[in-house]
């Protein structure tokens, strides 16, 4: 079994590729920061000017308002917003047009995924109903997804709640789904909650001009940068690993900047934004994305392995990339599974510090049609595992008491399986 790598790399300078940190003769060009390894970035992109403000922490900043004499200026860097949605230049204008400590945590996550510019939403979700809107304007309304999504994406496209129309295709058939109204092409990888893992390269060279959105939360840019990939749009429910303490709501679209100002235009008429404190809390989680997410994907894969030879599980999904999530399923009954752990806690959510369990049937996919889940490969004796930082024995001994002692029926078969499809 792979558990994937975890080293560090080096975040670029120039993340669209128009200019480099260092010119002809060696010279640093102004303006242009200097590659630094993944771990760093985590650390000190978004603050890098505290130091010269005479803090250390960033500071909070929970106005909703901001003092302006300048009526005719104001008015001016209203209009400019109003055309392109580029952020105000100067001191800030009301809260829900953008906010310093929520830019502090964009700016980090932009360079972490090696994006121009990052937005940041109230949720997850306020985050994807952002990007089909901003389509959905441009007479986009068409979108081609591959299942398995988070079961709320899925109901969001499938219900059509915001004018979207979905097609839903195996990922060779990617390109053959395209239509002229086609605007966005979604996928995620390793997908919620089999954990299959996709080739975003092919994937995004199957989309020609249709931008591809890659929900990359499982995954977190520790393991993986869709863009490099050939992703335009990165998407993020912050809740989860970047947050990682189970304490802070929060999406976030990383994606070029003439993608974020619509995106903007979008949080500013709709109102989708990050409270000041949950950007706080976000760019804090930041810091220690990389430890949390090595140390957790550590533990997974230890589990994975021995749920892999229990004659009570029939099948384990850990993808070749690593990360911290397990899924498994059970031959027995998943119900009995989640009432009887004690140490790992039964409940929704995942990319804490704390390991969770929940039955996807039941919980996080249950808004999906029943036929459509399970053709996805969402079976109903499949449990969801977000492992967490706690000793890996510890957890195994809670596993293995909620397992039961006796192998149910169908033990027979069991598969090691790598979720890749």
């Amino acid at each position: 079994m792979d558990s994937g790598s975890f080293d560090a790399y080096d975040v670029p300078a120039d993340p669209q590729g128009t200019g480099q940190s260092l010119d002809g003769t060696g010279r640093r060009v102004p303006g242009v920061p200097a590659p630094r390894a993944l771990a760093t970035e985590a650390v000190h992109a978004g603050r890098d000017d505290l130091a010269r403000q005479g803090v250390h922490a960033p500071p909070i900043d929970l106005s909703t308002t901001y003092p302006s004499y300048d009526s005719r200026g104001e008015a001016a860097r209203i209009d400019a917003f109003a055309a392109d949605g580029a952020e105000p230049d100067g001191p800030p204008v009301y809260g829900r047009l953008g906010n310093p400590t929520v830019a502090r945590f964009e700016t980090a996550l932009a360079r972490l995924e090696g994006t121009e510019s990052a937005v940041a939403f109230a949720t997850g979700m306020a985050a994807l109903s952002a990007v089909l809107l901003v389509r959905n304007a441009m007479g986009l309304r068409h979108v081609v997804a591959v299942r398995p999504l988070y079961g709320c994406s899925d109901h969001l496209l499938t219900a059509g709640l915001l004018g979207s129309e979905v097609t839903w295709v195996d990922p060779a058939g990617i390109a053959d789904a395209l239509r002229p109204d086609t605007g966005l092409v979604m996928v995620e990888s390793p997908a919620n909650p089999t954990l299959a893992e996709l080739d975003l390269k092919a994937l995004a060279h199957a989309c020609g001009s249709v931008p591809l959105l890659a929900d990359n939360t499982f995954a977190t840019p520790v393991l993986q940068r869709p863009v490099e990939q050939g992703a335009r749009l990165v998407l993020h429910s912050a809740t989860k690993y970047l947050g990682g303490h189970g304490d802070v709501m929060g999406g976030v679209v990383a994606c070029d900047e003439e993608f974020a100002g619509r995106l903007r235009q979008v949080r500013f008429a709709t109102g989708g934004v990050l409270h000041p404190l949950a950007g706080y809390l976000l760019l804090r989680g930041l810091s220690t994305l990389p430890v949390r997410v090595r140390a957790a994907s550590s533990n997974a894969a230890e589990l994975a392995g021995r749920l892999a030879a229990d004659p009570r599980v029939t099948r384990v999904h850990y993808p070749r990339i690593g990360g911290a999530m397990v899924a498994f399923e059970v031959a027995g009954d998943p119900h009995d599974v989640i009432a009887g752990v004690r140490l790992v806690t039964p409940a929704v959510s995942l990319g804490s510090v704390d390991t969770l369990i929940q039955h996807p049937a039941s919980i996080s996919h249950r808004i999906v049609d029943a036929d459509d889940r399970r053709g996805a490969g969402v079976s109903d004796r499949l449990l969801r595992l977000s492992v967490g930082l706690e000793d890996v024995e510890d957890l195994w001994a809670d596993l293995d008491r909620a397992l039961g002692t006796a192998p149910g029926p169908g033990s027979v078969l069991r598969e090691a399986a790598v979720a890749n499809r």
